[in-house]
């Protein structure tokens, strides 16, 4: 990471299964924790006045005791910009009425507001703070869904088009890329990792396996890419079984999607496979949770032994699956899988893969949307985090040291 690389941190949500993002909003600086999410593209938290907003622990963002804050109107170009969010045709029958949003998510989750301009905060690799002007959010009034642990208070969008936080501060870092490391979901919340924006932020060196993001005119603000198959032990199951054209751009990168998702007929290939090279005398059971979703289990609260497994991406990388990512606790009662049958879970499609956060702990994976790469590397983010946590005090420590000197060579002169 280069020495001035924005930075923030990240946390899971013991309770949600999210990794939330710490950055703050405003002037003085109000600070938010927000889903880290690369499946949407606008930045928002819950505002005062509220007229319908979920249970969060912490404060509620108000605007007016921000100096820095403006709504945007309908009759800017940023405005145009959210289109897709808003009423419809609400901003061409109010030219300068104050521009609004409405995010609906695929869980049916929800947040509407408006539009403003604010100061955003971050810190440095190095520990500096970094201020970013005039950044466009979504100040939301109206929110539903989100109410997991209460440790949340927003979502940033980290997807590919122009209101995206990595698309907006693009000219301020370097360009439109940015990198992230989440740790394993079980975390203790109190070990944060980190996501870097801008230059310093590429993944680079040994083991590292890319792939090209695909276009698709339906969806360019997601990352998507082209998955051919997954190797089961020594078998390879393709993605299609029936010998069509593979299509580019099959499965979607979302890291504010908690688990991993294939299509219906993919998905049962993949599980049969997989349960077969288990232990045969674990109980099968397939388990509906409180959310009236479907997921293999088996009956025991120890991981299973699991079969080699790796997913095959078109132009020829290998992403090496381990435990933590094929099976998950539930409830510390049972062990599932960490995978489920995207069909009628609210996608944009039912033919699509997903590779949801689960499967994106212990990587360190970075976003070239100049490039249109997207790149893993196999990490411990654990490790990684302290390590950079070192390397601030380290310099925060430099800093000091330098300025002890300083003020005592003055007052020796004197």
């Amino acid at each position: 990471m280069g020495p001035e690389t924005p930075q923030s941190t990240l946390a899971t949500d013991p309770d949600g299964s999210e990794n939330l993002m710490k950055l703050s909003i405003g002037t003085p600086p109000f600070d938010i924790y927000v889903i880290v999410d690369t499946g949407s593209t606008l930045l928002w938290t819950q505002c005062q006045p509220c007229k319908s907003c979920f249970k969060t622990k912490h404060a509620i963002f108000d605007p007016k005791e921000s100096s820095t804050y403006r709504n945007i109107t309908c009759s800017e170009s940023e405005c145009r910009l959210v289109d897709e969010f808003s009423p419809q045709n609400y901003c061409k029958r109010n030219p300068q009425a104050a521009c609004t949003y409405d995010s609906t998510y695929a869980d049916e989750s929800y947040s509407k507001g408006t539009v403003a301009k604010e100061v955003i905060t971050l810190k440095s690799t190095s520990g500096k703070v970094v201020t970013l002007k005039d950044i466009v959010i979504g100040c939301g009034q109206n929110n539903s869904g989100i109410e997991a642990s209460g440790n949340e208070m927003g979502i940033i969008g980290l997807g590919r088009g122009p209101l995206s936080f990595a698309s907006q501060i693009s000219p301020y870092v370097g360009g439109k890329k940015f990198s992230y490391c989440f740790v394993p979901v079980s975390t203790d919340p109190k070990i944060e990792s980190t996501i870097n924006f801008g230059n310093g932020s590429e993944v680079s060196g040994e083991g590292v396996v890319s792939t090209p993001l695909v276009d698709v005119e339906s969806d360019m603000d997601s990352y998507l890419v082209t998955m051919k198959g997954i190797t089961i032990g020594n078998d390879f199951l393709p993605f299609n079984s029936t010998g069509t054209l593979l299509e580019k751009g099959n499965t979607l990168i979302d890291s504010g999607t908690a688990l991993s998702y294939l299509p219906q007929d993919f998905y049962e290939r993949v599980v049969n496979q997989l349960v077969n090279k288990l232990d045969p005398n674990l109980e099968v059971i397939n388990y509906i949770d409180a959310d009236n979703s479907s997921s293999i289990c088996f009956n025991t609260t120890t991981i299973p032994k699991a079969p080699n497994m790796a997913v095959h991406f078109d132009d020829g990388g290998k992403l090496q699956l381990t435990t933590e990512h094929i099976f998950r606790d539930e409830e510390k009662k049972l062990v599932c899988l960490g995978l489920r049958n995207s069909s009628k879970q609210g996608f944009s499609s039912d033919d699509i893969g997903v590779l949801g956060n689960n499967v994106q702990a212990n990587f360190l994976i970075g976003f070239d949307l100049d490039k249109k790469w997207v790149s893993f590397k196999p990490t411990n983010c654990i490790k990684m985090a302290a390590a950079s946590g070192a390397n601030i005090a380290t310099h925060l420590f430099s800093i000091f040291s330098t300025c002890l000197l300083y003020l005592f060579l003055i007052v020796r002169s004197s």
